[in-house]
């Protein structure tokens, strides 16, 4: 699945798939609903001209006549309703239907993406996209292509009217009308479509950050800081408010312009009426027609305030559709044509290299190193330095550029997606729970286990205390009625999944990075569990969690520089040493002695 070649409305058109046709009858009903409209005001054209046949004495009309053209009207105006509350059903069914399966390409497309894409682009975005752009077509298919396909037509009976009953009113009428759709093409233009890449970036950015400030609001609040301590939610809202304000202000004299030549058609029409009603010789007829124009004109101001709402929905449906294709137009995770699977869980490097896409230098750069199975290897290195990235090329959250990442002597990209996923178990520094029971969440690693095997999971990961404070055990839903984790009881949860998983390698990627003492002690015992006889692969800047790692890979600009046992790299004397006496500094660091009491 990816992006096809149309785009605009003809792509948007793909994704209703079977419900097209339903598009085309509502534009046909909108059509022929949007003539209709227009035919109550010919009606009032013969109500007037019955009366002015009576005049002086109106009594004299034929009520019968009167009554007939009333009705006509309303009946009229009531099948114009009617047929365009059809056309509205059928584009709101195609319209509901077309976004379903925007949405569900784009969901069923984005499992099929490297784990890097998700890392690398933030919910707030993707959500957005999903959402609101999709949101954005609907609303066009709903509502819009019915009065677009209506302002088509409209216009063509409009002028037939316009012309038919006086030619001359009929012209200067039509002036006003080509004079605003003029002005409608100029401010078309001003609404290009960089502007609504300009207003859909601004709307992204701003969307990400104030997602970003809610998960984090907790930190804002202990400090007492404000809206403002989030710099880039505010800078993001700033922008939006001052590129939205400028765009709006730079309207100002156009709108008015064509708000004015719409709704100002009385500054022709009167005075050419005084003028030609002093030279013609058929004064009531003359009358009725200046009526009908006076009364008939200014409802053409609202054609064309549809044509271009229509005209600026359609160039927002166009942004939003290449932007739901820049998602669907992300290549999937390549699958092997001649799958191949691992004999063992030993892991190999051979001049791994990766740059990031859009980035100009490599995160990792000729890295070689080799991991037998059942043994504990550790990344250590200063931030930055490309460790997570290497331990990411393992479960291919990206492909390497050169070189080649192997388990059990099979290169990953030869290894089946599914496969390689129950090869290896991440156990990350951000622990993710979902809003679910803990039994739930633990059976994510592997849906079909037993309540039991879960369970002995808990035990495993040393969750026994969490579970025995927790109101219904692990059947209690996280984040429901006040049932919160601290972080580190969270990071137990997560190793519990990765302990049911059982997977063959195990990569820890800073996983005691926010536990207190007394989880730390708890999830190291957990560690015990989770890592025997696995091929284990260590993230750590705590560099006490690495001691007895039977190699250690000092990575730095993404490249190893170093690599041993903990005490034969002490005894080098170089950046790990260096490393390690900072480390051991940190730990020994603590409050002066001295004691300063406050009365």
């Amino acid at each position: 699945m990816g992006k096809s070649n149309q785009s605009g409305i003809s792509r948007l058109f793909e994704f209703t798939g079977k419900h097209k046709p339903l598009i085309v009858v509502s534009c046909v009903l909108s059509a022929i609903s949007a003539v209709i409209q227009l035919s109550p005001f010919v009606c009032i054209y013969f109500v007037v001209r019955e009366i002015l046949a009576a005049a002086p004495d109106i009594r004299n009309a034929d009520i019968s006549k009167l009554s007939f053209y009333g009705w006509l009207a309303v009946g009229l105006s009531a099948a114009a309703f009617l047929i365009y509350f059809a056309a509205l059903m059928c584009s709101h069914i195609a319209a509901f239907y077309t976004a379903r399966n925007m949405k569900s390409q784009l969901l069923h497309h984005l499992v099929t993406l490297p784990l890097g894409f998700h890392t690398t682009n933030s919910s707030g975005k993707l959500r957005k996209i999903i959402d609101e752009n999709s949101g954005q077509t609907e609303t066009f298919i709903a509502h819009q292509i019915p009065d677009l396909a209506a302002s088509f037509i409209t216009p063509i009976a409009a002028i037939a009217l316009l012309l038919f009953f006086d030619w001359r009113l009929g012209i200067l009428s039509l002036l006003t009308i080509v004079f605003g759709l003029g002005l409608e093409m100029v401010m078309m233009k001003r609404s290009s479509s960089e502007f609504l890449k300009q207003y859909q970036n601004s709307l992204e950015d701003m969307n990400n950050e104030a997602v970003e400030y809610v998960r984090g609001i907790s930190v804002v609040k202990v400090f007492g800081q404000t809206v403002h301590s989030f710099k880039r939610l505010y800078d993001s809202i700033i922008k939006y408010k001052e590129f939205v304000t400028q765009y709006t202000l730079s309207w100002k004299l156009p709108m008015t312009a064509f708000t004015t030549t719409t709704q100002g058609t009385f500054f022709l029409l009167i005075p050419a009426g005084i003028l030609i009603a002093s030279k013609t010789t058929d004064y009531a007829n003359f009358l009725l027609s200046f009526i009908f124009y006076v009364i008939f004109t200014p409802a053409s101001a609202s054609m064309l305030m549809k044509v271009m709402y229509s005209s600026s929905y359609k160039m927002i449906t166009d942004e939003a559709v290449r932007r739901i294709d820049s998602i669907l137009s992300e290549k999937p995770l390549p699958e092997p044509a001649v799958k191949a699977y691992p004999n063992g869980s030993d892991i190999s490097f051979t001049d791994v290299s990766f740059t990031y896409p859009n980035a100009d230098v490599p995160s990792v750069s000729g890295v070689t190193f080799h991991v037998p199975a059942g043994t504990t290897a550790a990344l250590v290195g200063p931030s930055g330095g490309g460790k997570t990235t290497t331990a990411s090329l393992i479960a291919r959250f990206w492909d390497v550029d050169s070189g080649s990442v192997k388990i059990g002597g099979v290169d990953v990209r030869e290894i089946p997606s599914e496969i390689l996923m129950q090869q290896v178990a991440f156990v990350f520094q951000d622990s993710r729970l979902f809003k679910a029971s803990v039994l739930d969440n633990i059976r994510t690693a592997r849906p079909d286990a037993t309540r039991e095997e879960a369970l002995a999971a808990a035990q495993a990961a040393q969750c026994e205390d969490i579970l025995a404070k927790l109101p219904d055990g692990i059947d209690t839903v996280i984040g429901k009625k006040g049932i919160y984790l601290s972080g580190g009881e969270q990071q137990r949860i997560t190793l519990a999944r990765a302990i049911l998983k059982d997977s063959p390698i195990i990569i820890l990627d800073e996983a005691t990075a926010f536990a207190d003492p007394d989880n730390e002690y708890k999830i190291q015992l957990a560690f015990e569990q989770l890592t025997r006889g696995k091929t284990v692969l260590m993230i750590a800047h705590r560099l006490s969690t690495v001691r007895k790692a039977d190699q250690i890979f000092v990575i730095d600009g993404g490249k190893i520089v170093e690599s041993g046992k903990h005490d034969a790299l002490v005894r080098e004397n170089s950046m790990y040493a260096r490393m390690w006496e900072d480390f051991q500094t940190s730990v020994t660091w603590g409050i002066g002695k001295e004691t300063v009491y406050v009365s």
